[in-house]
């Protein structure tokens, strides 16, 4: 447990002895492929931690149609805004995929807080990076057409799911279409057809499930 804590951002950096008590707290949880692992509303108790899978955030608008804030891979963490704040949660968590999840209690994970400066700046950190990419995502779905909203969902891919290597940037597991089309605001059929543009323009190259971005930095000139 304490190697996988330590490969996390959320413990970056914090030391050895400091991860023992942090993995003595840590409990572990599978979940089914399909299934919910916390609704929008209820009760926050717990903070998760993606160890094996992939997990959807997702939330319902006015009009009774999902929209997928984010999809969160191993080491990714979730659930930490109704600890903090004491509120109920902001939105849903579906397991894409079976999933495995470590589990912190909302009295233990405040109490690392309280004790541990590193873990603290490290939080802020990463609650930082997720507000610059949801001002990206409003500016995106507020002001640009549908072409830049799923290029900016592909980049987002890029970054929370992507392996770089000399340039360029391979994601293995495309999320379906009709979730990058609940990304970015539009239809199924919209996001088929964008995605074989980029695939004319050279933009990208797909393979199955397989999308790679050959030129990831003047990808991200045009949708960053």
């Amino acid at each position: 447990m304490k190697e996988f804590l330590q490969s996390i951002n959320l413990f970056y950096s914090v030391k050895d002895d400091f991860l023992e008590q942090v993995s003595s707290l840590c409990k572990t949880k599978t979940f089914p492929k399909s299934s919910m692992i916390i609704l929008e509303e209820e009760y926050g108790d717990r903070l998760f931690i993606v160890k094996k899978g992939t997990v959807k955030i997702t939330r319902v608008n006015d009009e009774g149609k999902e929209v997928i804030l984010a999809l969160l891979g191993s080491g990714d963490f979730f659930g930490e805004m109704a600890i903090l704040d004491g509120n109920s949660r902001s939105a849903n968590a579906l397991a894409q995929e079976k999933c495995e999840l470590i589990t912190i209690n909302k009295e233990d994970f405040l109490e690392l807080l309280k004790n541990n400066f590193q873990i603290c700046m490290n939080l802020l950190e990463e609650l930082a990076v997720r507000l610059r990419k949801s001002d990206q995502q409003i500016e995106a779905l507020s002001l640009s057409d549908a072409e830049h909203r799923i290029g900016v969902s592909i980049l987002n891919l890029a970054e929370d799911m992507g392996i770089i290597k000399n340039g360029e940037v391979t994601i293995e597991s495309l999320p379906y279409q009709q979730d990058i089309a609940n990304m970015a605001g539009t239809s199924r059929e919209t996001v088929s057809r964008v995605l074989k543009l980029f695939e004319d323009r050279l933009l990208i190259s797909k393979v199955g499930h397989t999308l790679k971005i050959s030129d990831y930095k003047f990808f991200k000139r045009i949708f960053g």
